[in-house]
Parts: C-alpha cells; structure tokens; sequence
C-alpha cells in the first residue's frame, strides 16, 4: 500500500500539536468498524509506548504515522488535509476505501458492483436517508437492487432508479451490466423522503 496522502497544510498541523506533547509521539490513523455502512476514520496521538509490532510505519518529514493491520487496507486512497476558511480551520480525512475494502479490478461483477454502491451511489443517497442493497446479478447482466430507508416509498425511486443509479453502473461496467432493477415493496410512510 502506498502512503496515505498527507498535504503539507496538514503536516504543518500535526506536527504543531505533537510539539506539545511527550518526545517521540507521532500520529496513528484508524477506522473503527472498518468494512461497514458505519466505518469512521480517525486521528489520535501514538506515544512511543502504544506502537504495536504489527503496525505499519508511514514517514513523513517531520513525523510518523501509524496505522494497525485491521484499518490498513480500508485507508488505501486516504487522503489528510487542513483546510483554512477565514478564521475557521478544519482537518479533513477522506476515506473512500473504509466502509468497503477496494477489490480488485479482475474481482467477480459482483464484488465490483457491490464495492461501487457501497463507496459511491449509498453514500449519494445518504443524504436522503436512503440505501440500496445488491441482491443479485442475473444472467442477462440485470443489477437486482433493494431500496430502503428514506427510498423505501418515495416517489421519486424510478428517476432514482433509471437516470441515476442504472446509468452510473452501465457506465462503469459496459460490458458486463444491462440495467438495474428494483425488487422494492415500497410502502410510503413517515420514513420516505419526498
């Protein structure tokens, strides 16, 4: 894995709040729950003292990080910045990869697909309280899908559906998907988004 990309504003950061602390601290980046809809990154101090042997080291010019085997593979593609708005000033940790481990490009359509609406289209429809879920690949390269939360119900599904979610995964897999369908019991109720 490469290192997580760490921009200079946010070194300059980090290596001011370690100069407060005890000689030899660095930084550790995690994820708790990694690999799942409620992953979370973080960023902690790692005192000298709290290296595991089974961390991996990444250096940077005035520090390291450190990051334990388990959230490893959920980082690759992170990236750390500072982000300085007036007098506001804010870290930012973007990580793609932690609600779902990349998989490979030669991996089965279906892990493929999986790995897409896990790291691009839920997130999407997150902001409306709504998920899909893949519930099969057909035969005839048909995405089975299942709506739920805020798209269980809401009226706008079909646009969803076909200029949205059908569109996006026949572009990133021509050759293998056909279409998208939904498998959804809408049921309208306080929980559609409307």
């Amino acid at each position: 894995m490469q290192k997580i990309m760490i921009s200079d504003a946010a070194q300059a950061h980090f290596r001011k709040l370690l100069d407060q602390q005890e000689d030899g601290t660095n930084i550790r980046i995690f994820v708790v729950n990694p690999g799942t809809p409620s992953a979370e990154c973080g960023v902690s101090y790692c005192p000298p003292n709290s290296v595991e042997a089974n961390d991996t080291e990444m250096k940077y010019d005035t520090f390291s990080a450190f990051v334990d085997e388990i959230s490893l593979p959920f980082l690759e593609d992170a990236e750390i910045d500072y982000v300085k708005e007036d007098v506001n000033a804010q870290l930012t940790l973007k990580a793609p990869n932690a609600k779902m481990r990349k998989v490979a490009d030669d991996a089965p359509l279906i892990e493929r697909v999986e790995y897409v609406i896990q790291t691009q289209i839920n997130p999407q429809l997150a902001g409306h309280g709504g998920h899909i879920t893949l519930i099969e690949i057909t035969d005839e390269g048909e995405a089975i899908l299942q709506f739920g939360g805020g798209c269980n119900g809401c009226s706008m599904v079909d646009v969803t559906l076909k200029d949205g979610i059908e569109k996006q995964l026949i572009s990133l897999f021509p050759n293998e998907l056909k279409g998208a369908k939904d498998v959804t019991e809408h049921r309208r109720g306080d929980h559609s988004y409307f």
